[in-house]
């Protein structure tokens, strides 16, 4: 998980740190080239690179936290597992993406990974029938549970399609 963050802090950084896409400027910073673009077909390829690249280092900040916790909490159980929980997350949230964001945005960030892992640890327990996942599950809600809001499309210009 620290090379997981680490990879978003340096990728931010080459990014310039507070990046702005302007349609038809070449040299795009890499979250302008990568960042998923609803409903054309050419960008299903960037689900996977979005979940990576964010726009400024307040976004990061945003998602490291929750993405270190719950990505650790969530790879206890293997990491051959939790990478393809990571897949099945990225696919779906990019694809949730895609689908319904504004026309003319661009969307991306780890918080359809914050969010799907959020919700892969508050079930695993009861689907497992696990005490320890049980248990970790209700912790982790009742220390994030405040987190589901950001879901709410309650701030322009922030998507809250990707969670």
């Amino acid at each position: 998980m620290l090379g997981w963050v680490a990879l978003m802090w340096v990728l931010t950084a080459i990014d310039g740190g507070t990046p702005r896409c302007f349609p038809g400027m070449a040299d795009q910073p890499l979250v302008c080239e990568y960042g998923i673009e609803p409903r054309d077909p050419g960008e299903l390829r960037d689900i996977f690179p979005a979940a990576f690249l964010h726009f400024g280092y307040d976004h990061l900040i945003a998602n490291s936290v929750p993405l270190l916790v719950f990505g650790f909490l969530a790879a206890l159980r293997g990491i051959g597992r939790f990478l393809g929980v990571c897949l099945i997350i990225i696919t779906i949230s990019g694809l949730g993406v895609w689908l319904t964001s504004a026309p003319g945005s661009i969307t991306a960030g780890a918080s359809g990974v914050v969010f799907g892992l959020f919700g892969y640890l508050l079930v695993r327990g009861f689907v497992e029938r696990n005490a320890l996942d049980i248990t970790i599950g209700i912790v982790v809600f009742l220390l994030y549970g405040s987190i589901l809001w950001g879901v709410l499309p309650t701030a322009s210009g922030v998507s809250w399609q990707g969670g």
